[in-house]
């Protein structure tokens, strides 16, 4: 599969099925996925040495001064037109919380939000495997939404599905996830399949069990669940049917959450 690169450190908007109408921000390589995960639906192809989640030379990521350029720039031209984002999403080619100024960006993108689109949401989609590095947390605290993920309450289905690094953990990430006091938005896919010969299934009696205990111990503000929705690069992959997506949102609704449910 190839996979979808973005070749501008700002790009969109773009329709998201959770956030609206999207205006992304690009911190990795404008040329290839730098990612500390390597997950099996992966819409970026496959992670070339993902086991370092190191972005390489800087010089090969957008500077601070290249992404705020380029938003306010895009920014301006959005009001002229009328086309005001829903969001401004920190996404694109892997895990934005790798780059080195991440916390810098994400406080000076909230500033020119500020002066340019006062009404527009400053988002992070991250896998949560970087929150114990220097200054992630804190930048993520400089955005409104925090839209964490984890797609299992066992490190071994992590592993097969998002295939970390050897250095993850999943009881750190719960740990430091726990900081946020429920300020941010757990995001799961539920699918199923074979990977590499083997089943993959996060949507069982044993793995939604786990799941829903999770949600209890992090205490999230919202939780999102969705499945597939474009080409993956695991080809043997299923959608989680829509009616069981809305079940397994009803059983955290009746916890008290808010539920977003993307099919």
């Amino acid at each position: 599969m190839k996979g979808r690169i973005f070749h501008s450190p700002v790009f969109g908007p773009v329709r998201s099925r959770r956030l609206g109408a999207s205006l992304g921000i690009n911190l990795m390589p404008l040329r290839r996925k730098v990612c500390n995960f390597n997950c099996v639906y992966c819409e970026c192809g496959w992670t070339p040495q993902p086991s370092s989640g190191d972005p390489g030379p800087s010089s090969l990521m957008p500077s601070p001064e290249e992404v705020t350029t380029g938003l306010e720039k895009k920014l301006q031209s959005l009001v002229r037109e009328g086309n005001i984002p829903d969001a401004i999403t920190f996404s694109g080619n892997g895990e934005p919380t790798l780059h080195p100024q991440f916390r810098r960006i994400v406080a000076e993108t909230a500033g020119i939000r500020d002066r340019l689109v006062p009404g527009t949401k400053v988002c992070v989609l991250s896998n949560a495997g970087t929150l114990h590095r220097p200054g992630v947390f804190e930048g993520l605290m400089s955005a409104d939404l925090r839209i964490m993920k984890i797609d299992s309450a066992f490190e071994k289905t992590i592993r097969l599905i998002n295939r970390p690094g050897p250095d993850y953990s999943l009881d750190r990430t719960i740990k430091h996830l726990k900081r946020f006091r429920g300020d941010f938005t757990l995001q799961t896919l539920f699918f199923y399949g074979q990977v590499g010969g083997k089943n993959v299934d996060n949507t069982t009696e044993d793995e939604l069990k786990a799941w829903y205990s999770l949600v209890d111990e992090l205490k999230p503000r919202q939780v999102m669940v969705y499945t597939l929705d474009r080409t993956t690069p695991a080809p043997d992959l299923k959608k989680c049917p829509y009616d069981k997506l809305q079940a397994i949102a009803e059983v955290v609704r009746e916890k008290g959450y808010e539920v977003i449910v993307a099919g």
